[in-house]
């Protein structure tokens, strides 16, 4: 399989960057680590007329971490930087996990996390956790930046809020509240190199009690166009102590919401069982993280 001709820009700043996006629009793609972009050109499910090769702008390749105000994670930041960042680890552990358990260690260091989120895939690994965690994304042009939460910004298979002139620049993510935890699963045929059939992410924040459950996000992909937050988990849970009982009611509400799909790694069926498995296991872990047992 080879290429289509197009024409190829590597800016240096992001002031060019941006100016390179508002003056190709639609012909172009950005080509941050290209771990997808560049199979979808050589399969012809897209054709580019031009690429914007971001990886020489050191402006979209950074972690800045400060105590109590949360992280900003630049656009082209690549999966293995996050996956063994000691701050990310730390503070969004979960999202540190999803990043390593993307593809092989050589994907990783090419793969951004913009990528992930703008290749805008339901079986995504980064923005289960991201979305769990309350993050936003910053959409850039000449004109300014503008802000909005990731699930508002993923807005089905391969699609998203982006306008012409606009690219993703940076992800900033909350400061975790003092009595919470963010955890993630997933589920696939192997550990390595595979698109999982389920992935589910969980934050839990406490009252000052440290056992009633203050506020709860839950997250699954891989069971619909985009990820997926569920509306009921937080009805049922919000303001009770997590039992036995809580967690099995919850699992079966989250169950109820997923609408997957029958394909090559998974069926439909296998997959509405998983997410029950997977979310009355996960909230017990992260309701025993957010109470530091």
């Amino acid at each position: 399989m080879f290429l289509n001709h197009f024409e190829y820009f590597a800016p240096k700043t992001r002031e060019e960057t941006l100016e390179l996006v508002r003056r190709m629009g639609n012909k172009a793609k950005i080509l941050a680590g290209g771990t997808d972009l560049l199979v979808l050109m050589k399969t012809k499910a897209i054709n580019p007329e031009c690429l914007i090769d971001i990886n020489n702008v050191e402006e979209f390749k950074s972690i800045y971490c400060e105590q109590g105000k949360g992280a900003v994670i630049g656009t082209n930041t690549k999966l293995a930087e996050i996956q063994f960042s000691e701050a990310i680890k730390t503070k969004y552990p979960a999202l540190a996990y999803a990043a390593g358990e993307v593809g092989s260690s050589q994907v990783r260091h090419m793969a951004s996390l913009g990528g992930n989120s703008c290749n805008a895939s339901p079986a995504a690994e980064t923005p289960t956790p991201l979305m769990a965690m309350g993050a936003k994304v910053v959409l850039s042009s000449l004109v300014g930046d503008r802000e909005l939460p990731l699930e508002e910004f993923i807005l089905g298979i391969r699609q998203t809020d982006l306008v012409k002139g606009e690219m993703l620049t940076k992800f900033i993510l909350p400061e975790p509240a003092e009595k919470s935890a963010c955890r993630y699963v997933y589920m696939g045929r192997r550990d390595a190199m595979e698109i999982d059939c389920v992935n589910m992410a969980v934050n839990i924040e406490l009252a000052d009690d440290g056992e009633t459950i203050k506020n709860i996000r839950l997250v699954m992909g891989s069971v619909y166009p985009r990820p997926l937050v569920s509306k009921e988990v937080p009805v049922l849970l919000t303001g009770q102590k997590l039992s036995d009982e809580l967690s099995e009611k919850a699992a079966l509400a989250a169950q109820s919401e997923a609408r997957p799909i029958d394909d090559i790694r998974a069926s439909a069926e296998y997959r509405r069982e998983i997410v029950k498995v997977l979310a009355r296991r996960l909230l017990k872990e992260t309701y025993t993280a957010a109470k530091g047992v």
